[in-house]
């Protein structure tokens, strides 16, 4: 040490503690202190600091070959040091990152993106989490280098069981991001494990609801949606400073060993549910032209008795009003009714006349074919205005 002297003992003494030292300058022997010069019965004399100092900056110069000259340079040096310690806090924050500055171990602030400063490290530290970059998450695989499909299976993770008591080969990926820097470094240990632990137990959890044929057919974007908001949910409740932005399916099958059993009666389901369609089809095309002939039946047969109804009435009416003339004319009415009659009668029936008047004059019968002259007509249609008088036919025989 410095205060080491030739003596032999620390602070400059002898094998008997003589000697001089910053604490006995006067030097002497086992005189408890009192060595010439000193009064007699005052005690050990007090450390002269001057003499101290200057003892040291010797020592201190004895060092060094060149004087003070090498003892600046090494001033220079420790400057050069303590600024480049002090520069050492100086750090950069990228653009998609977060500055957490922690001092001495606890977290002190928050800093953006750029370039900022710390105190230097024992003092302060800083970590530099991402907060926009996506992490993602595979959970019943393990995907390798460009294709999921070609991944590895994990039947520990993947294996599921449904509502309705079936097991189901279910894989899926999860992405989050980081949303709070200070929750996501202080809250929880391992970010990526408990992300997997928490998504795997919301997955089962929601799975284990949902009956098998809704989670192979349209149920998926259920089960997806329902995982992300529990999931969601759960980080929340750790304080994880994380956000999961998607839930995502990449397959939902039965097991392997009983896959083509399932297949075949998911086959066997769209059958029986496309039959029950083309029936649905074929009652709905059915019963409405049903309903229409109904309705039309009924339509025509209240027609015909609003008309059979009002043509009975108009006969009543009709015959209350021919009575009623009857009764004020009876000669007329009954003539009337008589020709009426016959008109009826003789309309449809072949009909020849005679004309007496000449029967006297001519030895020939006149005959005239009343019924054929309309066809009579067609076949020959007159040239002029007026039709031509019909020929006269002979007849059978004479009158006596």
């Amino acid at each position: 040490m410095i205060w080491k002297s030739e003596g032999g003992g620390p602070w400059g003494t002898g094998p008997r503690g003589g000697g001089r030292g910053p604490w006995n300058p006067g030097g002497g022997g086992g005189d408890n202190g009192s060595g010439p010069g000193a009064p007699r019965g005052r005690g050990p004399t007090p450390p002269n600091i001057e003499e101290i100092l200057r003892r040291s900056q010797d020592r201190l110069r004895g060092m060094f070959p060149g004087g003070f000259r090498a003892g600046a340079g090494i001033a220079v040096a420790l400057i050069a040091v303590v600024v480049l310690w002090l520069a050492s806090g100086f750090y950069r924050v990228l653009p998609d990152e977060v500055g957490v500055v922690l001092r001495f171990g606890a977290y002190n602030r928050t800093t953006q993106p750029g370039l900022n400063y710390h105190l230097p490290a024992p003092i302060e530290s800083v970590e530099t989490p991402s907060v926009t970059r996506q992490n993602r998450m595979e959970i019943g695989y393990r995907s390798t280098e460009g294709s999921a499909s070609r991944g590895r299976q994990v039947p520990e993770e993947a294996l599921m069981l449904t509502g309705d008591e079936n097991i189901v080969d279910i894989n899926f990926t999860v992405l989050w991001v980081v949303k709070d820097a200070k929750l996501y470094l202080f809250n929880i240990r391992n970010p990526e494990g408990t992300v997997k632990s928490a998504a795997e137990s919301a997955m089962r959890e929601i799975v284990g609801e949902t009956p098998i044929a809704s989670a192979l057919a349209e149920g998926r974007g259920k089960i997806e949606t329902e995982t992300e908001k529990l999931l969601q949910q759960t980080l929340d409740s750790y304080g994880s400073g994380i956000e999961i932005t998607l839930v995502q399916l990449q397959k939902v099958d039965p097991p392997d060993p009983v896959i083509e059993s399932f297949r075949d009666v998911q086959r066997a389901l769209a059958d029986r549910a496309r039959l029950r369609n083309e029936a649905e089809s074929y009652r709905n095309d059915i019963l409405p032209k049903a309903r229409g002939q109904a309705v039309q039946v009924r339509q025509e047969a209240e027609a015909y008795k609003t008309a059979v109804v009002a043509h009975a009435t108009g006969d009543a009416e009709r015959f209350d009003e021919v009575y009623k003339a009857y009764k004020a004319a009876q000669d007329v009415t009954a003539q009337r009714l008589y020709i009426e009659t016959m008109e009826e009668i003789l309309k449809s029936a072949n009909k020849v006349i005679l004309d007496k008047a000449a029967e006297g004059r001519s030895g020939v019968l006149p005959y005239l074919p009343l019924p054929s002259l309309p066809a009579f007509g067609d076949v020959h249609p007159p040239a002029a205005a007026t039709a031509p008088t019909p020929p006269a036919l002979p007849t059978t025989g004479r009158r006596p």
